[in-house]
């Protein structure tokens, strides 16, 4: 089965930044799409960013601009790079992979931004 680990969460000051790492349990080269999501206490779930097989990305409008999405198939890993961040990205982020028809979730990192 394909198994999903975040790391690169913490804490840090308004205006810093920060990069998300997503290791998967297997090659991701196959992989329909993978993405960050995140969620906060008594919200939904929201995508925060996305990218394809074929390298299209799509993000949340309240970060375009601010973050990326980068990913390294020869590690099985994507990446989200975040800056510029505020107190309003305090989420726990959560990485994503659609395979086929199925969506799978890691256990999700935490972020906090301090004002």
């Amino acid at each position: 089965q394909v198994q999903l680990l975040e790391s690169g969460g913490g804490l840090v000051q308004t205006g810093g930044s920060l990069r998300l790492s997503c290791s998967a349990s297997r090659n991701i080269f196959s992989f329909n799409a993978m993405g960050w999501y995140r969620q906060a206490p008594g919200k939904q779930r929201e995508l925060v960013a996305l990218i394809t097989s074929t390298g299209t990305t799509n993000y949340a409008d309240s970060v375009k601009g601010r973050f990326s999405i980068p990913r390294d198939n020869a590690k099985n890993t994507i990446y989200m790079q975040m800056n510029s961040l505020n107190p309003e990205d305090t989420e726990v982020y959560y990485c994503n992979a659609r395979i086929c028809f199925d969506k799978n979730w890691g256990q999700g990192t935490q972020v906090t931004v301090s004002a």
